[in-house]
Formats: C-alpha cells, structure tokens, sequence
C-alpha cells in the first residue's frame, strides 16, 4: 500500500491539552530567546503559540511546526524520566504527574 502524499496536521485539542501545550510553548520561548542559534525554531514556537491562543475548535500545523513540536515533546518527556529517578519522593511524585500529561499528549496526538 502505497503512503499517501499528504498529511493532514489538523488536530483538535481540549481546554487542558491547550492549556499545557501552551505554557510549554511560552517556556521554550522563554528560553531560546537568549541563544540567535534557535531562530527558526523561535519562528516556529511563535507561530504555533498564535495558534493555540485562538478560538478555533480545529488547529491546523504546518509539518515544520509538527515535527518541532513533536521533538520538543519527546526531549522533555526524557528529561523528566530521568529527573524522576534521581528526585525523592516528593519531586518523583511531581514529575510523575507532568511525565504523565506530556506522554498521553504525544501519544494521543503526535505519533505516527
């Protein structure tokens, strides 16, 4: 069977997966600003952020905006794994519930 040659990236997301995806977006933002060698993912985080804050039911990314966010995603979700395993009890119960959201986001949504 042949792949198809063109992906939707339309996604539809509830109040809570906007919420969050939102606060991740403004604190990469936050800090890629500083380093000129993050320009273009700056553009694309900016972008994505303008999409998020509107009032629209379906969200559409372009592939650029998806595969960033995607990647973004995975990179944070492993952090968190390994931050959960050197922390105490109260740090691992706090990042178990962030590593949780940013797994069923990416598993829900982002995967292939």
């Amino acid at each position: 069977m042949a792949k198809p040659l063109f992906k939707n990236y339309s996604f539809s997301f509830n109040k809570n997966e906007k919420k969050l995806l939102l606060n991740f977006c403004k604190t990469l933002l936050k800090q890629m600003s500083t380093d000129e060698k993050f320009y273009t993912d700056l553009r694309s985080f900016n972008s994505i952020v303008d999409k998020l804050n509107s009032s629209d039911e379906e969200i559409k990314f372009t592939k650029e905006e998806k595969t960033k966010l995607a990647f973004r995603l995975k990179e944070n979700i492993d952090h968190t794994k390994k931050l959960m395993s050197k922390g105490f009890f109260i740090k691992r119960w706090l990042y178990k519930s962030v590593h949780a959201q940013y797994k069923n986001l990416l598993e829900t949504h982002f995967t292939d």
